[in-house]
């Protein structure tokens, strides 16, 4: 696995257990769609379904993790979505939001972890 591959994988790995630390349940990790892309996190927020985009960051100098996601990046996340929700059963009684998990992993110390809801 390359450097970058394992850094993506560590911020997934935080950001399921800061996901499940705020009570929701992980359905899904890394769902991949074909050529349409892959959702980083399918979670369950009570009776809502949350897709889950998350960026990881090893130093501040580049782009801030949540400033990652821009127009199109948030359009290909509502395709997903909606590819999701017709292969599981379609939309739950709380709808659907997607969600930003930021973590930024600084050369020494803990990751910071940022959680923004409804992004797009």
């Amino acid at each position: 696995m390359d450097v970058r591959r394992a850094l993506g994988r560590y911020g997934e790995d935080i950001a399921a257990r800061r996901l499940t630390g705020a009570g929701m349940e992980i359905l899904a990790r890394n769902w991949r769609c074909g050529r349409a892309g892959e959702i980083d996190i399918v979670a369950r927020d009570g009776d809502v379904l949350v897709i889950c985009e998350v960026k990881t960051r090893r130093d501040a100098r580049f782009e801030h993790p949540m400033a990652a996601v821009g127009p199109e990046k948030a359009e290909r996340l509502r395709r997903l979505a909606e590819r999701w929700l017709s292969q599981h059963g379609g939309p739950p009684e709380g709808g659907v939001r997607i969600d930003l998990v930021g973590v930024l992993v600084p050369r020494r110390g803990a990751a910071l972890v940022e959680h923004a809801r409804g992004v797009a």
